[in-house]
């Protein structure tokens, strides 16, 4: 079985490649993709060469942890069965070539995948592009749950996650937080919630902040805008150490968090936000492109400030 896949070959280096996938397991599921997101975050990081060491990475890889599609092969005991349009966070599942291995760390961005069935989300035939967005708003919902985690007053960031943040909390039946963008084409779309230029906040009583900015430098002005015993959750992605001056987090008994990727309850939880209609994927897609012209989108996805977030459209790929 073969398929049509980005193959990021090295930094900047993408391109489409004809590969062929690992026959399907016992156990397994194959899918159509029909649209997949890029992440400005870990997928930037590939693209431009700068990610930290990690388990499994290296190149080439097939990037892409967003995509959804249509079942198209399923044994009767994978729960799934063909037409099913589903959520995939990627698959591991591309046979080697002659030159090497091709990893998968990611791999969503391809026109057909197999994964293991427990992977796949079944999802609302009615979410199109729009159903490549479960893992970031599961990831936004995974920085919000849990034991004494309190929902932000503050939010840093209003790009895909900052926006699902803030959407999460009013779900969640918090009070609509404040929102900062200093870009000022970015805060427009706003949902119940207040998106302000930061220069023009006066507040040093915020009882949670979280960034979604991914900006390691702003910890020192968040210390400063902590209610006494506040916390500050790093919810973006962060390729700079983390540092802070003691003496103000000192005084103020500031607490710092970091929240991870999503887990498999917070994708059933998400879902079942989006179902009822308490979450709202609306206004987040601002680039849509072919999957042919992956190469423009990518670095377009990477480089213009009004892209929110692209996706690549893989219905009319061979």
């Amino acid at each position: 079985m073969r398929t049509t896949a980005v193959i990021l070959s090295g930094p900047r280096d993408l391109g489409l490649q004809t590969i062929q996938l690992n026959e399907p397991a016992p156990g397994d599921i194959v899918v159509e993709i029909t649209h997949s997101g890029i992440s400005t975050g870990t997928e930037k990081l590939f693209y431009t060469g700068q990610m930290p060491p990690f388990p499994g990475m290296g190149y080439p890889l097939v990037p892409g942890y967003e995509a959804a599609g249509e079942v198209v092969e399923a044994a009767p005991d994978t729960g799934f069965r063909p037409g099913d349009r589903v959520f995939v966070p990627g698959s591991n599942c591309f046979a080697p070539t002659d030159a090497g291995p091709i990893r998968g760390l990611f791999g969503a961005a391809t026109k057909r995948l197999v994964t293991p069935a427990h992977r796949a989300v079944r999802i609302d035939p009615a979410l199109e592009a729009e159903g490549a967005l479960l893992a970031l708003a599961a990831t936004a919902r995974h920085a919000l749950a849990g034991l004494n985690h309190v929902l932000p007053d503050l939010i840093v960031g209003h790009g895909t996650l900052g926006r699902l943040l803030a959407r999460l909390t009013i779900a969640a039946g918090g009070e609509p937080p404040v929102v900062w963008e200093t870009k000022a084409e970015r805060r427009r779309h706003a949902q119940g919630y207040e998106v302000i230029d930061p220069a023009t906040d006066q507040r040093r009583d915020y009882r949670s902040i979280y960034d979604a900015s991914g900006d390691p430098k702003l910890i020192d002005s968040l210390v400063m805008r902590l209610a006494k015993g506040g916390e500050i959750v790093l919810a973006g992605f962060y390729t700079e150490p983390v540092a802070f001056t003691f003496v103000p987090a000192f005084m103020k008994e500031a607490r710092l968090r970091i929240a991870a990727e999503w887990q498999p309850e917070d994708m059933v939880a998400t879902r079942a936000l989006i179902e009822s209609g308490a979450l709202s994927l609306a206004n987040l897609i601002t680039h849509t492109r072919p999957a042919s012209e992956a190469a423009e989108a990518y670095a377009t996805a990477f480089s213009d400030p009004d892209c929110l977030k692209m996706i690549l459209d893989w219905r009319a790929t061979a």
